[in-house]
């Protein structure tokens, strides 16, 4: 990112020494990215994949939101503008490499990404490294309400730098960030497509989280592709077979997958969940389908 001034260095050098475990003076505690995988994660499997930022921008961002900056991952081509825009949505374990990775590869196809850190008030989960830890302290904490203004943040964002056309808007998520997929397209009505790697369909709500996905069949108007594993034990293949249902019944565009003998987070190719066949059919699936609903 270009230095503006000396002023706004030596802010973020006073920046810098906040502990991220601390509220800075901006009520954020994550304020910004760390490097590599989650700590929970680790140690990362050997068929991880890496894609190149050659030939991108790629890096950190602050995405200005109505209570501060939100630190954020971007990726775009190093060249041209007016690209269309892909919010890509965390799992439980936040902005990490995988979720960088992801942005970069969509990039490569001449998207403008960005992931902002859902998180970023909540907790660091970057460094946390009990999974059912991460879940009760911080992402239980996390409303829906402000997941959707943080994302409408991102696309403000896009807008705003020059490179991007908001106008083909598409949105992604994968796990927490699934289930995420399915209430943004029913936030947003400008989104003209999305895609909800094995997200939470149906559940319990709470104030938290007042609504799921097949709560808000009626106002999903943008056509979602739904990509889920059938040997996904949280993911109950009727729940899937539910949200068929009521999409079918109220007449919406989008379609469900379901991958036989598949298990969760089947894309996510750093744990030994990752199944090749299953994530390649499922990428092509979807970047196919932004293509087809003018997001491309």
């Amino acid at each position: 990112m270009l230095q503006e001034s000396n002023l706004a260095a030596t802010q973020s050098e006073i920046d810098a020494l906040v502990p991220t475990t601390k509220l800075n003076r901006r009520g954020f505690i994550v304020t910004s990215l760390g490097a590599g995988f989650a700590a929970s994660v680790l140690p990362v499997s050997a068929q991880t994949i890496a894609t190149s930022a050659e030939g991108l921008i790629a890096g950190e961002v602050k995405v200005p939101t109505k209570d501060g900056e939100m630190v954020a991952y971007r990726a775009m081509p190093a060249t041209g503008s007016n690209f269309p825009v892909v919010l890509v949505v965390q799992e439980i374990f936040g902005v990490h490499e995988h979720i960088k990775d992801v942005c970069r590869r969509f990039a490569k196809l001449g998207y403008f990404a960005i992931a902002g850190e859902m998180f970023a008030r909540q907790g660091d989960v970057s460094k946390m490294t009990e999974i059912p830890k991460i879940i009760s302290d911080v992402v239980s904490k996390v409303p829906d309400s402000q997941v959707m203004s943080d994302l409408d943040a991102c696309v403000a964002f896009a807008k705003a730098s020059g490179k991007a056309n908001v106008d083909k808007l598409a949105v992604t998520g994968f796990c927490w960030g699934g289930r995420i997929t399915w209430l943004y397209a029913a936030h947003n009505q400008n989104v003209k497509a999305g895609g909800a790697w094995y997200g939470r369909l149906v559940g319990a709500t709470n104030a938290m989280n007042p609504a799921n996905p097949i709560d808000l069949v009626d106002k999903i108007n943008a056509p979602v592709l739904g990509l889920y594993g059938g040997a996904d034990g949280g993911i109950p293949n009727d729940t899937v077979e539910q949200m068929r249902a009521a999409l079918k019944k109220a007449g919406k565009k989008s379609e469900l997958t379901l991958y036989p003998d598949t298990p969760h987070a089947f894309n996510a190719d750093y744990r030994p969940s990752y199944r090749k066949a299953a994530a390649d059919d499922a990428w092509a699936k979807l970047t196919a389908w932004f293509k087809a609903n003018g997001v491309a």
